[in-house]
């Protein structure tokens, strides 16, 4: 069910989402945490899909802002049951001077004694836990995929790091680095003494992967761009080197990799790139600190050489 407030007030949103409850049952209860979507009009629909499909594991009230300039007006949107997945969704579109305070816009429709969380699908604050909507979240997700210059974007993450922040870069490496753990928790159980990571320029995953693995085996790491006729998509491969031979994980087409170890033969692995679904889903599993994160992008990272270019 769809229902229409045009020319409202956040107050009249909050009545309606009241009285939707009473007539269709307990719609709300159940629900264990409110996700801000920040973002344009263009993405805001994707980022709904996203959210509809990871709300079938994490049931929420999503709260949907996008901003236009215009003459003063808040327009809103409610969504409820099968539009809305197993959450109940507010679309907030605010004109001119309607917009500018957010953190007014969503304060009276945060569902009570619940965490809440942020989300900047596309564009992000310059720093996230400073900003208005960051301010309120417990957990406040980026990606530094969508911006246009990667590298600025993640050092800017660094410098602007703060408990509770994450990014959708680093939940992409998620099976990257169960795959690479798994290896290394297998005999011979030798010592790792070079790294080399590769992947494309568009990818900031490829440099979070190199700063996490300079983290973890406190070895020099070194890392390279593909060439984009060559590699497009994400992280290319990893090179493990240890005095029995080297670890190969490499992606030689998108979706499948293949494991290449000393003295076994080849593994094929499915390694798909992953959806929007899953890596929000998995974030908002846990509403802790990332600690791990943190680290790799104010340490890891921040040590790593500069990349080379690939051939």
């Amino acid at each position: 069910m769809i229902i229409d407030l045009p020319d409202t007030t956040v107050s009249q949103v909050a009545k309606q989402l009241v009285k939707t409850r009473e007539e269709g049952g307990a719609v709300a209860l159940g629900r264990v945490l409110t996700l801000i979507i920040a973002a344009r009009n263009g993405v805001a629909e994707s980022a709904i899909d996203a959210a509809n499909d990871a709300s079938r594991e994490h049931p929420m009230r999503v709260i949907v802002l996008t901003t236009s300039d215009g003459e003063a007006r808040l327009d809103a949107q409610i969504r409820v049951g099968g539009d809305a997945g197993a959450s109940e969704v507010v679309v907030l579109h605010a004109f001119g001077d309607a917009a500018a305070n957010a953190e007014s816009l969503v304060t009276g429709l945060l569902l009570p004694d619940a965490p809440v969380v942020a989300w900047w699908p596309e564009e992000a604050p310059e720093n996230p836990a400073a900003s208005p909507l960051g301010r309120i979240a417990q957990r406040r997700i980026t990606d530094a995929a969508t911006a246009e210059d990667v590298t600025s974007r993640l050092a800017e993450l660094g410098r602007t790091h703060a408990p509770g922040d994450t990014d959708l870069a680093w939940t992409r490496l998620t099976h990257w680095r169960e795959q690479l753990a798994a290896v290394l928790d297998q005999p011979p159980f030798e010592t790792v003494t070079g790294v080399e990571v590769r992947g494309s320029a568009a990818s900031p995953s490829t440099a979070l992967l190199a700063g996490w693995l300079q983290l973890a085996l406190d070895v020099p790491v070194r890392w390279s761009h593909e060439k984009p006729e060559v590699w497009q998509e994400g992280i290319k491969s990893v090179r493990l080197t240890r005095a029995s031979g080297d670890i190969l994980l490499e992606r030689p087409v998108p979706g499948t990799a293949v494991l290449t170890q000393p003295g076994q033969p080849d593994h094929e692995l499915h390694l798909p790139r992953r959806t929007l679904r899953e890596c929000l889903a998995e974030e908002l599993r846990r509403l802790d600190p990332d600690v791990l994160y943190g680290r790799v992008i104010t340490e890891g990272w921040n040590n790593l050489s500069a990349p080379e270019s690939g051939e």
